[in-house]
């Protein structure tokens, strides 16, 4: 089966050409039962467990014991599970950043689900980039799969304090600037914030990635929220593997399941959990992989009726962990009910409706605010437009500081990371808290890899006055797990001639997000002398390097498409999402 035929066809699959079918067949056979094999076993369901398992991946530090609970449901399903590695990216280990690389991980695991003899196969990841670049390569490849999250790390505890990462880094590390604390402290909160494997214990993208998957309905119900450590995440593991050689039979294809109704409750979701801006750029690529083009304009209306409604870090207070003690995504879906397309279809062969109406009685807790009851009443992703950003600039608001989302201030540029780098703590930075902070060519291009770099420390002599956020404005990213009045993936970006690169210091620049706007308030007979002068910060050539680079930059869209490959995107435009309701 190769994701369009009508059952499983196991080992005799995908077969190596050699000109001789039955010869590929035998040899195949050959080679696997020297493993110990038998004929009874090769000739059952295969079920591929995608292993992304790493020694620098703590985020899939539990990967072994996945595996196992993976292969414990096939066994029982009566099909035979085989695991095969791919990629493994840490958001923590990938030079120059993991988003430059995620692209590289999709083709990887499109590629070997396209040449391996799997009837279906489990994706298992968790970090960041690792979900998404798994969803895109399966939606590619086009076979019945999957999603298993490897979970969520536990909390730690600093002097009496709960702690987490990573909100709770980026926190202990904004009072180390601003002098609050000292080495030996930072020293001592260091080996606290990580509790155990896992990925971060907030709304960041791991997490909001988790809850996306559940809601769009390619993970099973209730398996985005277990900790990694937890009896629960190896019961929803075995669950997985059980299903997976389910959907095998069923030839359900994952095109079947990511629908345009799916990417409308996945995107609903991410908002009411306060979610990553991150992602945005993700479920733009994996919607692009179908065929389906984000409307951004669409998806702030959405936000604009969708409250947040988890009390999770940095827009709340609880973790993860907390999150799966009150009822998890489940309990969330009956909280957004009359929003959700409850006709949409999961990996279950139920819809999402029909799943709500299976799930357990909800009970009280703090976790999930009820609808009257909001941790933020509604938009908490604003996307915004002007002519600093004319196709597309968002913000968490959520997250930031609600006397800066009506702001007008003045420009401090920074031409690239190096030069924010050198400067950002010198004494004789010419800064106020009032002013904008403008940081350049950290965008898909420009750095190359759109790192989250987006999040601009508070210069160190600001910090030590104790200001704590400024308006922020990059053509990058910045982490889930961060909060503060950050606009972010201004597009086009700085690096192909956007607006963005002719802001000079000392420019007007006013930030409206109850107007949606992020402009310079510069003439545009000004900004098109700018754009006609030439410029001391050299932009990347297209073509530059070799290998992977070279591909990356030529290649690369921005991020209102998700920051994919456009050859990896869809042959065909199927429409846009949201829809136009």
């Amino acid at each position: 089966m190769t994701g369009s035929g009508p059952g499983p066809a196991g080992l005799r699959g995908k077969l190596t050409n050699y000109g001789d079918a039955d010869f590929a067949l035998f040899l195949r056979k050959a080679f696997i039962k020297g493993a110990g094999y038998t004929d009874d076993a090769l000739d059952r369901t295969v079920v591929g467990i995608v292993d992304t398992g790493s020694g620098f991946n703590p985020c899939h530090g539990n990967m072994p014991q996945l595996i196992e609970a993976v292969k414990r449901g096939v066994l029982l399903a009566g099909g035979l599970p085989v695991e095969f590695p791919t990629i493994s990216l840490h958001e923590s280990f990938s030079q120059p950043t993991s988003m430059y690389l995620r692209n590289l991980m999709s083709m990887d695991t499109e590629e070997m689900l396209r040449a391996l003899p799997v009837d279906s196969v489990v994706l298992i990841g968790g970090c960041d980039k690792t979900v998404p670049a798994q969803l895109m390569g399966a939606a590619s490849a086009g076979l019945p799969a999957i999603t298993l999250v490897t979970g969520s790390m536990l909390t730690g505890s600093h002097r009496g304090t709960r702690v987490g990462a990573c909100t709770d880094c980026r926190g202990f590390w904004g009072k180390y600037r601003g002098g609050e604390i000292d080495d030996a402290e930072i020293a001592e909160v260091n080996p606290s914030l990580v509790g155990s494997v896992g990925t971060c214990s907030v709304a960041g993208t791991a997490s909001t990635m988790a809850c996306i998957a559940e809601a769009a309905g390619v993970a099973l119900p209730g398996s985005a929220t277990p900790p990694a450590v937890t009896a629960d995440r190896m019961r929803i593991a075995e669950l997985t593997g059980r299903r997976a050689t389910e959907i095998a039979e069923e030839n359900l294809t994952i095109d079947k399941i990511l629908t345009e109704e799916a990417f409308e409750n996945a995107l609903r979701v991410l908002l009411a959990v306060g979610g990553s801006t991150n992602g945005i750029v993700h479920l733009a690529a994996v919607a692009g992989r179908l065929g389906f083009t984000l409307d951004l304009d669409r998806f702030d209306a959405m936000s604009r009726q969708t409250p947040v409604l988890v009390n999770l870090k940095p827009a709340g207070t609880h973790y993860m962990e907390d999150l799966h003690k009150a009822g998890g995504v489940p309990r969330l879906l009956a909280e957004l009910r009359d929003l959700l397309n409850l006709d949409a279809p999961t990996i279950t062969g139920r819809t999402i409706g029909e799943e709500l109406a299976a799930a357990p009685a909800p009970f009280p807790q703090e976790v999930i605010r009820p609808r009257t009851d909001p941790i933020y009443p509604s938009g908490s992703i604003a996307v915004l437009r002007g002519n600093l950003a004319p196709a597309g600039a968002v913000i968490k608001q959520a997250a930031a500081d609600q006397n800066l989302l009506e702001h007008r201030g003045r420009a401090v540029v920074f031409e690239n990371s190096k030069d924010m780098a050198l400067r950002i703590d010198g004494e004789d930075l010419d800064v106020e808290p009032d002013d904008v902070l403008v940081l350049k060519n950290i965008g898909p291009v420009g750095a190359p890899g759109m790192p989250e770099a987006g999040y601009i420390p508070i210069p160190r002599k600001l910090a030590r006055r104790g200001v704590k956020d400024m308006v922020r404005i990059s053509d990058g990213r910045m982490s889930g797990t961060a909060g503060g009045t950050i606009v972010l993936h201004v597009s086009p970006e700085a690096a192909i001639g956007g607006p963005l690169k002719h802001v000079r210091d000392g420019d007007t620049i006013r930030l409206s997000v109850a107007d949606r706007i992020v402009e310079l308030e510069v003439s545009d007979e000004e900004l098109r002398r700018r754009a006609a002068a030439p410029t001391e910060i050299p932009t990347p050539p297209s073509g530059s390097g070799r290998g992977y680079r070279r591909l990356y930059l030529e290649q690369v869209t921005q991020a209102e498409e998700g920051c994919d490959f456009r050859f990896l995107q869809a042959e065909t435009r199927r429409g846009s999402v949201p829809r136009e309701h």
